[in-house]
């Protein structure tokens, strides 16, 4: 049945005459059948099978993506021919442990997929895996400390790297330390595996005791290393917020634009030069993967604007590769390509696409296969063994020696062979999946042709979402920029979720701090079955709210439609309230109109306003943050005249958006800033430790910055040398 399922696929991919792809397919379905692993390859199939009747999008990553009959059987979308992947990174005859797929979908259907496996596979069959936590560094000081009755300040200052020295000559730091060796790696208590399934042939309590978590499914007591050894097969069912933000942003196209989108043509929006040009400027934000400050700025360095130099920007993004110099030199590199010297004529055989700079874990398997002669199999094993997941250290050894053998048998010279060795070494301890890398810049593809062509709709998507890198004030931002007018949430227009027709966008009732659960589901309801609000009195009639739920749907501007001010407003729902805190709900026998009183003009300013929305939303509408600033002062230049100031010391003034904390080699303290200009564009800093206080930020809100501009392969960035938080009108009310 695989055989047949594998051929079939292989036509629908790559056609009838493709030689190259039916040599590898039936390579892979031998090993495959050898090993007997077809079962998994079918139950896998199974998943996807039934996931995709139900109109879910899944995205299978990981190492499976070397495999051409994942390929074909559609567990996964990358092309392991075009991307020159091995499968023996995934499966080979000497692995006695089971593959696993990792197979991502939304956030809101993974359940129902791992409900129907339980239903599929039988209950007594089929359970969730479990996992062992244990006492690491700051949970022994942690846990040490509160035995000791410490107060949680001065455990604090334990954990704290920056005052180790201080700590020395603590006594109670004495007396934790003394207990800290026994104590690390310790079962602290048993959990739930992120996302692994198993499924036995005999019933799993053969095997084990089950537990029933919360989550209602049943759970082993013991974690993924025990499964392998037992030989089970762990399917890892995953769940992430970016296939939520594709899946929704097709169905709102699809509802607001009357546009269907087949967005698994991926190959098609890689050769999109539109789409690889916000690629390459970095009008990434909301885009799975490619949205961090720290990713849009390594695409800038690149000028990246391809599929494959997104594939190796997301591998060399991870903190090994960059610690290690080796994004520096791959950005040089990429640059002046005919200045690359290579080690061998192998090297740059195999590794040119990377210019000789070793970037996934399969370039490892490469240099070992040509330029060590090793096979696939011993090749992986290699590789394994420098990650740390090797089965012996004689075993170890032994291909470490082959190594070197098989080169100097093929006439490598002695001092290259300890060249490239060293370089294999120190790279394949934290080297990267390139398999995983392709899977990940498949998905960025999908989500920026979205943004590129759907902007409002990707944007709303984002926001019912959650889960994205930024706030949710930067993504209602650049939904304005994308040309949507977003209206605060109104009682007769909003839904729980943001919605959007043409342009026009309603921020939801679940962004508004303090709501009612059920009036955020209760209200939209009530107004789809029985029409619009008509007045104040027929929404409280209505909806049978209180008057702490309606004060805040006031404040926020929500019932707005009455044409009355906030103030006018309250004094009516205190009026037809009073005292009481929910209405009278009981069936009038006649129709009661209620008294109008005469009240002195109250008028609302935009101030006033402004300070609700940052009191109920977490951000002004009504406002920008820099029209709340005292000053007009907005800075000497913006962010896209950076690059023309380098070397040059201006002033800025910037919105707070993020920071990343970091520690130089000396343990001290430095941050990367990010922030918006008064036009909206982005700009980095950089806050190294002579020039900064403890902690330089202040919360949100808008800073003065005096910095150098410096600029790295064409991104400038600001140098901070002063900084300081600007302050805003103060709230109309209060004072």
């Amino acid at each position: 049945m695989l055989e047949k399922l594998a051929l079939s696929g292989m036509e629908y991919r790559y056609g009838k005459s493709d030689k190259e792809a039916l040599r590898r397919v039936r390579h892979e379905l031998k090993v495959i059948y050898e090993l007997d692993f077809c079962a998994y390859f079918l139950i896998t199939w199974d998943i996807i099978r039934y996931s995709s009747s139900q109109g879910y999008y899944h995205v299978g990553r990981g190492s499976g993506a070397n495999s051409i009959v994942a390929y074909c059987l559609k567990i996964t979308d990358v092309d392991p021919i075009e991307l020159n992947l091995y499968f023996e990174r995934f499966l080979n005859a000497q692995r006695t442990s089971p593959p696993d797929f990792d197979i991502d979908y939304s956030w809101d259907e993974r359940e129902d997929v791992q409900d129907y496996i339980f239903k599929r596979y039988g209950s007594q069959h089929t359970a969730l895996l479990g996992t062992m936590s244990t006492f690491k560094d700051r949970s022994i000081i942690r846990e040490i400390g509160k035995v000791m009755g410490l107060p949680k300040a001065e455990i604090d200052g334990f954990t704290d790297p920056t005052r180790l020295a201080f700590n020395r000559d603590n006594d109670a730091f004495k007396k934790i330390t003394a207990i800290y060796e026994r104590m690390a790696n310790m079962p602290n208590q048993r959990s739930i595996h992120a996302g692994g399934v198993l499924i036995t042939e005999e019933p799993i309590t053969y095997y084990t005791a089950l537990d029933l978590p919360p989550k209602g499914m049943a759970t082993v007591q013991w974690d993924m290393y025990e499964a392998e050894k037992i030989g089970f097969d762990k399917y890892d069912i995953l769940s992430q917020r970016g296939i939520g933000h594709i899946k929704m942003a097709v169905q709102l196209v699809e509802e607001n634009q009357q546009r269907k989108i087949d967005i698994h043509q991926v190959k098609n929006f890689m050769k999109d030069p539109v789409v690889n040009a916000n690629l390459r400027v970095g009008n990434t934000k909301g885009c799975f993967y490619i949205e961090s400050p720290a990713m849009i700025q390594l695409n800038r360095k690149l000028g990246c604007d391809s599929y494959l130099v997104l594939v190796a920007a997301s591998s060399i993004i991870r903190p090994g590769v960059a610690s290690s110099g080796m994004m520096g030199e791959y950005i040089k590199n990429h640059h002046a390509p005919d200045q690359v010297k290579y080690l061998h004529p192998v090297m740059k055989e195999q590794l040119e696409e990377t210019y000789g700079v070793m970037v996934y874990q399969e370039d490892v398997i490469k240099v070992c296969i040509h330029f060590a002669g090793m096979d696939g199999t011993d090749a992986d094993i290699l590789r394994r063994g420098m990650s740390g997941k090797y089965r012996s250290n004689k075993e170890f050894d032994r291909l470490v020696e082959r190594f070197h053998e098989g080169a100097l048998n093929l006439g490598r010279p002695e001092a290259v062979v300890k060249e490239v060795w060293r370089q294999v070494a120190s790279f394949a301890g934290y080297s990267f999946s390139k398999a995983h890398s392709a899977s990940f810049a498949v998905e960025s593809y999908q989500s920026l042709h979205l943004k590129t062509y759907f902007p409002r709709e990707f944007m709303v998507a984002v926001l019912n979402n959650y889960g994205g890198f930024y706030d949710r004030a930067l993504y209602v931002q650049e939904l304005q920029r994308s040309g949507g007018i977003v209206h605060l949430p109104c009682v007769n227009n909003s839904d729980s979720l943001v919605n959007i027709s043409g342009v026009d966008v309603y921020l939801g009732f679940v962004g508004i701090h303090g709501l009612n659960e059920e009036l955020i589901e209760m209200i939209p309801a009530e107004r789809r079955q029985n029409g619009s609000y008509q007045s104040l009195e027929d929404f409280v009639k209505r909806t049978g709210i209180g008057l702490e739920q309606t004060i805040t749907l006031i404040r926020v501007g929500a019932l707005r439609f009455t044409g009355k001010s906030k103030k006018e407003l309250l004094w009516a729902i205190h009026l037809l309230l009073g005292a009481k805190t929910k209405p009278n709900n009981n069936a009038e026998l006649f129709k009661v109109e209620t008294k109008n009183y005469s009240l002195p003009v109250l008028v609302n300013t935009r101030l006033e306003n402004a300070y609700h929305e940052l009191e109920l939303l977490g951000f002004p509408v009504s406002m920008t943050m820099f029209e709340l600033l005292q000053t007009d002062y907005r800075g000497e230049i913006c962010a896209n005249d950076l690059i023309n100031h380098v070397g040059q010391q201006v002033k800025m003034v910037g919105l707070y958006v993020c920071e990343k904390t970091v520690h130089t080699k000396y343990n001290q303290k430095m941050w990367f800033g990010n922030f918006l200009d008064v036009e909206g564009n982005t700009f980095d800093t950089v806050h190294f430790p002579n020039n900064t206080p403890t902690y330089p930020f202040r919360g949100a809100g808008c800073y003065l910055i005096l910095g150098k501009v410096v600029a790295e392969f064409g991104f400038a960035s600001l140098e901070v040398l002063k900084f300081a938080k600007l302050p805003i009108f103060p709230n109309p009310v209060i004072s």
